[in-house]
């Protein structure tokens, strides 16, 4: 896979910070259209102290948050928009057809399918070793931080 932004250059775009950026790398990318993104699951992030930590799983939240961090990043990529935040209105369609846990790489589609002014929709598809682990539609709105 070859990296068109390492964590770097995200870290120029997104304004999420440990522990809440959950994307390592971006691998295809064409601002306001689509973006694939990698997030590589390990055994020593925060959430698996507390979330099962005998038999660690990602939470389905921050796997909703990696997809959409990944629609993120083609939104801010455009120059005008540039310092704003995506923040999400509404989450649909949420399904999980897998546990993940550390040793699993979740490979993410984002693709913008719709912007109408500040607001739009982003459908997420991961994947992991290839087949579909999980999948939602984000209603997302553009906005300037508050400071």
């Amino acid at each position: 896979m070859k990296t068109i932004l390492d964590i770097n250059q995200i870290k120029k775009i997104l304004p999420h910070r440990f522990p809440l950026l959950l994307v390592d790398k971006i691998i295809e990318l064409e601002p306001m259209k689509y973006a694939v993104g990698v997030k590589n699951i390990t055994a020593s992030e925060i959430q698996f102290l507390g979330h099962f930590p005998n038999e660690p799983i990602m939470p389905g939240v921050l796997l909703i948050e990696a997809m959409a961090q990944v629609g993120g990043i083609s939104l801010l990529c455009k120059a005008e928009n540039r310092g704003k935040i995506v923040v999400f209105a509404k989450i649909n369609n949420a399904r999980f057809r897998r546990q993940l846990g550390p040793g699993d790489q979740l490979v993410t589609r984002a693709d913008i399918t719709k912007i109408r002014g500040t607001m739009g929709v982003v459908s997420c598809v991961g994947k992991v070793d290839g087949e579909i682990a999980c999948e939602c539609e984000c209603t997302f709105a553009l906005v300037e931080p508050k400071a």
